[in-house]
């Protein structure tokens, strides 16, 4: 068995597709200290510059203070803290939702809405550039998965009509995490109202950056305060927001379901309370501190014009995740190691993670990144396109 495993292993490296663990030591910062040595980075999704803020420092210590560390229990024993409760609903008065759910990880969140929602007999449709988080909750559902061309509704609507299946559930990111493109939210909700489908939109990396205030991508346009009764929203909270965690949105109803039937919700110690409590005072800075999203705006702008007319394509994203397509899986690694040479870190991303000849660097922004920072970056890249 260690010889199969031994076997798979080197074929994996061979391809290009093997991957290693590097130690940071510090804080989330725009300058890292990563395996020793200090770089620029551009590879993490603490987009708004929170996850070393000093008000959420102060925060915190008050919740270690109050709460200690552990929760101790499941939230369905003793372990529901009053932060959660009030995080609860200051997230759903956020997000003008009836009701939220905490959860610790956004993967917890999406297995819970598709196991407790769907069964054998239902269906799932999700699009085909989904975060492998709603891949594994549709296919742990056991409900009949059909996945739809990338943001394609006609495909997605030729499905719909002929299915059997009686309860539906239709799942998308909002923003896709590796092509930073986003999801027709308005069109997936006319098309499942049409149809009687569920509407799952995962925003992890929508929430905090997107629409009014950062109330995330539903807030990109105008959006109706009393949410259609078939849509069920789910952000992450370890990204723009700064700390760990996850929630679900959506009509009491749901909510109630989950609480009842989500296993990863019942059957889990619940986060520690101390977390609850930072991200009460992180989503006042998301909504009063504007200025973050103002600054995100303009270091986009400025690598787009930095990285005209490379020889790698730089894909149509007005979002923080901003990928460089370089195709073949060793010119990727090449290319993010030459940065490394140069003391800036891009990681490259590789298949199953990306479709097979997409492999690319994947650059992420932060507020806290400077103009001079993104020239910096662009500047390196014109440099490497004559050496690689």
């Amino acid at each position: 068995m260690l010889t199969d495993l031994s076997k798979a292993l080197l074929q994996r490296r061979a391809a290009g597709l093997y991957r290693t663990r590097t130690i940071s030591d510090g804080p989330q910062s725009t300058r890292m200290t990563i395996d020793g040595e200090t770089f620029l980075a551009f590879c993490s999704n603490d987009y708004l510059a929170l996850a070393n803020d000093p008000e959420l420092l102060a925060a915190a210590s008050l919740g270690l203070e109050r709460y200690g560390i552990g929760a101790g229990a499941s939230h369905l024993i003793n372990g529901h803290s009053q932060a959660h409760h009030e995080l609860e609903k200051a997230l759903a008065d956020f997000t003008r939702f009836p009701r939220t759910l905490l959860f610790s990880t956004g993967y917890m969140a999406n297995m819970a809405v598709a196991t407790a929602l769907l069964g054998r007999h239902d269906a799932i449709f999700a699009d085909r550039f989904n975060h492998a988080s709603l891949n594994d909750a549709a296919l742990l559902s056991q409900a009949s998965l059909r996945r739809y061309h990338h943001l394609d509704l006609d495909h997605l609507e030729s499905q719909l009509t002929q299915t059997p299946a009686k309860c539906k559930l239709v799942m998308t990111d909002a923003v896709f995490s590796m092509d930073g493109d986003c999801a027709p939210i308005g069109d997936l909700l006319v098309l499942c109202q049409r149809f009687g489908a569920w509407l799952l939109v995962d925003d992890a990396h929508g929430f905090g950056v997107l629409g009014e205030q950062g109330r995330g991508s539903l807030f990109q346009t105008h959006f109706p305060e009393n949410h259609v009764p078939h849509l069920i929203y789910m952000a992450t909270l370890g990204k723009a927001a700064g700390v760990a965690g996850a929630f679900v949105a959506a009509q009491t109803e749901v909510i109630e379901t989950l609480i009842q039937q989500g296993r990863t919700y019942g059957y889990t110690t619940a986060s520690p309370p101390l977390l609850a409590h930072t991200l009460l005072t992180s989503l006042q800075i998301i909504a009063q501190q504007s200025w973050r999203r103002e600054q995100l705006v303009r270091l986009i702008e400025r690598l787009r014009q930095g990285l005209v007319s490379l020889p790698w394509q730089l894909l149509p994203s007005t979002t923080a995740i901003q990928p460089l397509l370089v195709r073949d899986n060793e010119q990727a690694l090449q290319l993010s190691a030459a940065l490394r040479e140069r003391g800036i870190w891009v990681p490259a991303i590789r298949p199953p993670t990306v479709p097979k000849g997409t492999a690319r660097l994947r650059i992420t922004l932060s507020a806290a990144h400077t103009l001079a920072e993104i020239d910096q970056l662009t500047l390196t890249l014109r440099d490497l396109k004559n050496t690689l």
